[in-house]
């Protein structure tokens, strides 16, 4: 069965989304068959990369408020949640950083299998270690560092390949009706939004895997008298 996940790199609630939604799913008893497919959102595709920068002025400039006061909420808000399921979130020293080259990055991560990997590398340099997820070298290290080749790592990041996919995950968004992020698509039928508690998830994956096993029992079948694909009749 599968799940879909829009996220965006910069999004903390995406960071705090994708391990909540981890901790059901490694106590779900069919895991094993859940197949996890990370779709790209922008949040601000027009945010010009700063890296003298942080999150916290930034947001601060942009709503026009003091910077104790976004500082106040951050803490309250996304970093209290981080807090409380073991993630470091450093919105001091957060660069501000357009997604899209590493949303590209992640489109080909995808190709590999390894995608699950580049988002949780790309949110622990964007949150923790305050790198600059714009800045093509850094994200070529971090690509190789979850087993991706160089020459694909160049041939995407110094080209404009898989800008494509990312613009289709985008439409693909909004023809959902997708607002925010994360959002998370059950079994193409039950979408939950925001960074819930694994209990919700472990709701929606128990709900929606009972009608996915449903749908595809293997056919009872009574025998009678044929003929099989040797030519063997009886």
């Amino acid at each position: 069965m599968e799940v879909k996940i829009w996220s965006d790199i910069r999004c903390p609630f995406c960071y705090i989304g994708k391990h909540t939604f981890e901790q059901a799913l490694d106590h779900f008893e069919h895991k094993d068959k859940i197949q996890v497919s990370w779709h790209s959102f922008e949040l601000d595709p027009q945010l010009k990369t700063d890296p003298h920068l942080n999150a916290i002025q930034s947001l601060a400039d942009k709503k026009g408020i003091p910077l104790h006061q976004v500082q106040q909420m951050m803490q309250a808000g996304a970093g209290k949640m981080a807090k409380e399921i073991g993630l470091t979130m450093d919105f001091n020293n957060t660069v501000v950083a357009n997604s899209f080259n590493a949303h590209r990055l992640i489109q080909l991560a995808k190709t590999k299998n390894v995608a699950d990997q580049m988002e949780e590398a790309l949110f622990e340099a964007h949150f923790k270690d305050s790198k600059n997820i714009d800045d093509k070298n850094t994200l070529r290290t971090l690509g190789k560092q979850v087993g991706l080749e160089e020459a694909d790592l160049d041939r995407t990041l110094f080209t404009d390949e898989f800008a494509d996919k990312v613009e289709q995950d985008k439409r693909t968004a909004a023809q959902i009706g997708v607002q925010g992020v994360p959002f998370f698509v059950f079994n193409n039928k039950y979408a939950v939004s925001g960074a819930q508690s694994p209990e919700v998830f472990t709701e929606v994956l128990e709900k929606s895997w009972a009608e996915y096993a449903q749908e595809h029992q293997p056919l009872i079948i009574n025998k009678g008298q044929a003929c099989d694909i040797d030519g063997n009749c009886d």
